[in-house]
């Protein structure tokens, strides 16, 4: 395993570990604060640190490899979109009521774990496949939380359960486009690169 291999690695564990713990942290504000939107990001960062685990164990794997690691990132985003899409549905059906504080807090705190998540991404030099849909995650789930931040004060100053629902399909469809870009990579790499046997 080279030098950079080992960086990968390195970065790949801690980002994983921080995206697991919003997960948990992002889950039970979402349940406690009835939030769509908290939900949709916390169910997010849960496959975003499933996708981190399989790029983690890509690293120093043939291209081949690689190419499939990221083909299952990309529709592991698209399946949580649809998942996402269909709790909005349900909350629009049913109703809730979401607090906007607490987004506006759990949102803050999730965006300054994912700029980090991403600044330390973005320090690994490479073309790798696998770490470029990482870089997507977190750029993804930045943003985000940015929408989750505006969906909170609006909660809170018009009183009304919309906004949470309206970035809740935001948030949908950012990881949708994610899934279709990393697919997209892969399927560009692909291209690239002969087909190679891949590490047993």
């Amino acid at each position: 395993m080279t030098a950079q291999d080992r960086q990968q690695r390195k970065t790949l564990l801690v980002v994983l570990i921080l995206n697991g713990l919003l997960f948990a942290a992002l889950g039970v504000g979402g349940l406690v604060a009835d939030s769509s939107a908290l939900m949709a990001n916390a169910v997010d960062n849960g496959s975003d640190a499933a996708v981190y685990l399989i790029s983690f164990l890509a690293v120093g794997r043939a291209a081949a490899w690689k190419r499939r690691a990221a083909r299952i990132s990309g529709i592991m985003l698209l399946i949580f979109a649809v998942g996402v899409l269909l709790d909005v549905g349900r909350r629009w059906i049913y109703g809730a009521e979401p607090v906007g504080w607490t987004m506006m807090a759990l949102a803050l705190v999730a965006a300054a774990v994912n700029l980090a998540c991403l600044l330390l991404l973005r320090r690994v030099q490479s073309q790798d496949v696998n770490m470029r849909a990482a870089e997507t995650f977190s750029l993804n789930d930045f943003a985000s939380n940015g929408g989750i931040l505006v969906a909170g004060a609006l909660v809170m100053w018009l009183g009304r359960s919309w906004p949470d629902l309206i970035v809740g399909i935001a948030v949908a469809m950012i990881a949708a486009k994610g899934g279709v870009e990393i697919l997209r990579d892969a399927a560009k790499a692909a291209r690239q690169t002969p087909e190679e046997p891949s590490d047993a």
